[in-house]
Formats: structure tokens, C-alpha cells, sequence
């Protein structure tokens, strides 16, 4: 059965049993690795047991590509490509609390062509079996990704799809505000996308400066990966969840209103290629607008009411005076 395998910037752990009594980290977490069609490149990673007890772990390899927008890799098996260039130990046994280098080696074939390659070296708790295409054996994997750019000439063909604040909202309450985009990849290597965006105020004075992609985020060939981009620190809690003061509260301790705009920037591959966009929104924080309106409302109120008793004190002195 397919499945989606989901990757964080450090590690990921694959259908695993992987818990605090089955602990193993290996470093590093991704292999950014270039080398010429016939090359051969040699490497080390270091796993490390956090276990109480000697364990095996036993090596794979699958290639990745990328499926929907989320820069996930999909793995699809060892048919062909990266995975099959690898060449490890297949098992290897560490004792607790031990540290180990194992090396690989990647036989890059002659005929290669130039652009990237993508595969991932397992450390699995049970032995490999020949399921492929997505699928995994039972037990717990955890791996490093191999991202290989075979050198030579090689198509950059990418831009920006699209670019607007989340769900697409002109008017937001207060902040944080996320902004989103994405970014198309037709090339044959992944790009990374950097830049910044610059939001400016209704007086255009900036009010803040942004990383575009701050994890570095690849895109592969032949995918679009959607990025997000928050302006102002995260809540406790949602929006949805918080009441009606808790939104007056954050409105307070980070006041925002008027008319905004954001610019997006991006540079991406090695000629420098560029791309911006820009999108507006209104920033109207109506809870705190609202309670501002009625606290003056009832001084009003109350002022317009002193000022009467007052003049009627002063009318009815001098009428006892005279």
C-alpha cells in the first residue's frame, strides 16, 4: 500500500516503532554531494545507539522524487538511478551508547546525465525485503537524504506560480499574518529559492524584513512546492480558540491598522535568476477598534453628564447667592 513518508530538517523516522527504548540518530541528516559523470564518492555517516543494549541495524536505499506541494519526498524504491549507485555495509551491529562511522560509496555510472539525483541510506531495525514503490517493511527505518548533482549542462527552468496571504484574505484582524507562495521547478536539478519579503506600511515605511526560504527548502525537478512566510510571533492559541479579549490583548501588544503592502524577492540557480510579486491586505483589528470606540463612548457619556450637574451646581449657587 502507498504511502506519503514525511520528512523534518534533521531526521525522519519512517512507519516506525522508534520510541525511547528504541532510539538510534544518525548525522548528518542530508548529503549535499556534486561530483562528474563516472565519479566516485566516498563518505562516512555517524550513527549513534542511545539504547541500553547492543542492536543490528540492517542498510537501504530507495530513490525519492517529490508528489504534491509540501517538499515531502515520495519514495519509490531501488529501481535504477541513486539508489542503486550506493554501496554500503548491509548490516552493521553497535553497542549502546556506541558511535560508529560507516562508510559508503557511490559509483556514479560513465554515461550519467548532468542533473540531480535523489535516494535515501536506510538504517532499518528488521532485515530488507524487495518491497518497493512507496512500500515498507514492518519495524522502524531512519535515513539520510542523499541530494546528488551530477555535473555538467544542465536546464533551469523555473519561477514563481503564485504568491497572497493565506486563504487569501485582504482584511486580517491582527497579527501574526502568513503569507504564501509558490514555486515550479521544470528544470532537470533542484533549486532553492532565497530572497526576502519587505512589508511596508500605508506611509511606506517598512515595518518588516523576512526570509524568504529561512530552512532552505529545495525544490525538486518536475514539482511545485508551496513556502510560507509569518509576519509576527504565533499565538498560544488560534484564532478560533481565542476569545474575544484574548484577540483585544495581542491587537494591543502588537498594533497594526491600515493599508499594507508585501514584495516578495527570490534568486534562485546559478545564473542568479529573479522573481518578485506583491500582493496588499488591510490590517482593521475591529475588536480592539471596538472597545476604543466604547470606553470613549462612556467617557463621553459620563463627561457630558458631569458637565451638566455641574453647570446646574454653578446655576443653582449664584441663584442662592443673589
Amino acid at each position: 500500500m502507498n504511502k506519503f513518508l514525511y520528512i523534518n530538517l534533521i531526521l525522519f523516522g519512517i512507519l516506525g516503532f522508534f520510541n525511547s527504548t528504541y532510539a538510534l540518530t544518525v548525522s548528518p541528516a542530508k548529503l549535499e554531494i556534486a561530483a562528474d559523470p563516472g565519479g566516485v564518492v566516498k563518505g562516512e555517516i555517524e550513527i549513534f545507539n542511545e539504547q541500553a543494549e547492543t542492536k543490528d541495524f540492517f542498510l537501504s536505499y530507495e530513490n525519492f522524487e517529490s508528489r504534491g506541494d509540501s517538499g515531502a519526498p515520495y519514495f519509490i524504491g531501488a529501481e535504477g538511478g541513486l539508489a542503486t549507485w550506493i554501496n554500503t555495509a548491509s548490516e552493521v551491529r553497535i553497542g549502546s551508547g556506541e558511535r560508529k562511522q560507516i562508510p559508503y560509496v557511490i559509483n556514479i555510472p560513465p554515461n550519467t546525465k548532468p542533473g540531480g539525483y535523489f535516494a535515501a541510506i536506510f538504517f532499518g531495525s528488521q532485515p530488507v525485503n524487495s518491497a518497493g514503490g512507496g512500500e515498507v517493511s514492518i519495524g522502524g527505518k531512519i535515513g539520510v537524504l542523499l541530494l546528488l548533482k551530477v555535473n555538467g549542462e544542465v536546464e533551469e527552468s523555473a519561477g514563481l506560480s503564485s504568491f497572497s496571504t493565506e486563504d487569501k484574505n485582504f482584511f486580517v484582524n491582527s497579527l501574526p499574518v502568513t503569507f504564501q507562495y509558490e514555486f515550479n521547478n521544470s528544470g532537470g536539478d533542484r533549486v532553492v529559492p532565497r530572497g526576502e519579503l519587505i512589508v511596508k506600511n500605508t506611509l511606506q515605511i517598512k515595518s518588516a524584513t523576512l526570509l524568504a526560504n529561512e530552512r532552505e527548502g529545495s525544490v525538486l525537478p518536475n514539482s511545485t512546492r508551496k513556502f510560507e512566510i509569518t509576519w509576527g510571533k504565533p499565538n498560544l492559541d488560534t484564532e478560533e480558540d481565542s476569545s474575544f479579549f484574548d484577540m483585544v490583548g495581542n491587537q494591543w501588544k502588537d498594533f497594526h491598522f491600515g493599508w499594507y503592502r508585501a514584495k516578495l524577492n527570490l534568486v534562485w540557480g546559478v545564473s542568479s535568476q529573479v522573481a518578485d510579486a506583491s500582493v496588499n491586505f488591510f490590517v482593521f483589528p475591529w475588536q480592539l477598534l471596538l472597545i476604543v470606540f466604547v470606553t470613549l463612548l462612556i467617557v463621553w457619556f459620563l463627561a457630558k453628564i458631569i458637565l451638566k450637574k455641574y453647570n446646574r451646581f454653578i446655576i443653582d449657587r449664584a441663584t442662592q447667592q443673589k
